[in-house]
């Protein structure tokens, strides 16, 4: 398969190991070929893993792709819709609420109108039954409060999508989605507040409390892009592999741990954490990174509108990176099963496993991956 010329203009504008190994790999990962790592600290998937980002893809209010208003984010509907196609996690946000109720939202604020003014509220300074007034209602007839959103720009926009669906708590998604599709739980705090041990400990118990209550056999992976959160995840369980989640350098942060790859790996190096959740652009602009984090025994995985591209996938996949989270699932995840996942499981059948790379689809000599390592820096720098 020859790689095609892509230009980042003409992407779609989005916004953007266990003690019991075994927990990690649900029905939808075939055992045949899985090399598992006992050791406590170290994580390795499978397969290259597709996640869903924020279920069956993120809401963008501006975009001009439909597909990026088809059904509401973070929501139930959302994550079955998802687990539809062959993808192995579901990726959400998960925050709590003043009365100490792990729910499901990615903003910090949340926008609402009454009497033609428009109102913010902090998402965790909201009890749940406030939480869940907001947008489409479980109960028949009852009419929630408007929702709106505000863009990258500062417009505040109606949330408008083709299929909506009410707000969840993180208990719900365990009760109601499908169960051979692993979590994702991205642990949300606010980049501009400043928060002190004991809160992020009350916060982070709270949500494992109801991991423990109902998580059964359910994969799990725990990101965050707080680096103090991450490590303390860590420390207050050993069943689930905690993955820092970072830019990779395409923002600058007061806090220089969240500042480059070089820095992610300190920090899952100094929390003993499994991995790295890196912004694909802060990958391919930073190459060399991949295999130092190999070198450290970190996974990686990534995320980003690049993801959304199946040759830059594809790529990622020649690269050595274990997974992607993106929005578009479906298109993404036939795209991977077709050129990655279907020839390495039709090697293994035919017993020639050293012989996988040559069989894919995706053929490039190690002459041409190495020009193209070169040169992506090159075409993502704007």
């Amino acid at each position: 398969m020859a790689l095609k010329a892509v230009n980042v203009s003409d992407v779609p504008n989005l916004d953007h190991v266990p003690e019991n190994n075994a927990s990690l790999y649900s029905s939808r990962f075939s055992s045949e070929g899985m090399e598992l790592n006992t050791e406590a600290a170290a994580f390795r998937a499978p397969k290259f893993l597709v996640i869903g980002h924020r279920g069956h893809g993120m809401n963008t209010m501006q975009s001009s792709d439909s597909r990026m208003e088809a059904i509401k984010e973070n929501t139930i509907l959302s994550f079955n819709s998802a687990a539809k196609f062959p993808i192995d996690f579901i990726e959400f946000d998960v925050q709590v609420t003043k009365d100490d109720c792990p729910v499901i939202f990615h903003d910090d604020f949340i926008f609402s109108q009454e009497n033609g003014t428009v109102y913010e509220k902090r998402v965790t300074d909201l009890r749940l039954e406030e939480f869940l007034c907001f947008g489409p209602q479980k109960e028949a007839g009852k009419q929630g409060k408007c929702l709106l959103r505000k863009s990258k720009d500062g417009k505040i926009l109606n949330w408008n999508v083709q299929t909506d669906d009410s707000f969840c708590t993180l208990a719900e998604a365990f009760q109601k989605v499908d169960s051979s599709l692993g979590f994702n739980i991205e642990l949300k705090f606010d980049d501009n507040v400043v928060y002190h041990q004991d809160h992020l400990t009350h916060v982070l118990q709270v949500i494992l409390q109801v991991v423990s209550e109902y998580a059964k056999d359910r994969p799990i992976i725990f990101s965050s892009f707080h680096p103090d959160a991450a490590q303390l995840v860590r420390k207050l369980q050993n069943t689930y592999p905690v993955f820092f989640l970072t830019n990779g350098g395409t923002q600058v942060y007061y806090d220089v741990r969240r500042n480059s790859l070089e820095e992610a790996i300190k920090v899952c190096l100094e929390g003993g954490l499994q991995g790295i959740v890196s912004e694909i652009k802060g990958v391919f602009r930073n190459p060399g990174a991949v295999p130092k984090i190999k070198e450290a025994k970190l996974s990686l995985l990534t995320y980003g509108k690049l993801n959304n591209v199946p040759e830059a996938v594809c790529m990622q996949h020649l690269m050595g990176i274990e997974g992607v989270i993106v929005d578009f699932v479906r298109e993404i995840s036939h795209a991977v099963d077709d050129m990655i996942i279907k020839p390495l499981n039709e090697s293994l059948k035919e017993g020639n496993a050293d012989e996988t790379e040559a069989k894919s689809k995706v053929q490039f000599s190690q002459q041409e991956l190495s020009f193209l390592l070169k040169l992506i820096p090159e075409l993502i720098q704007h």
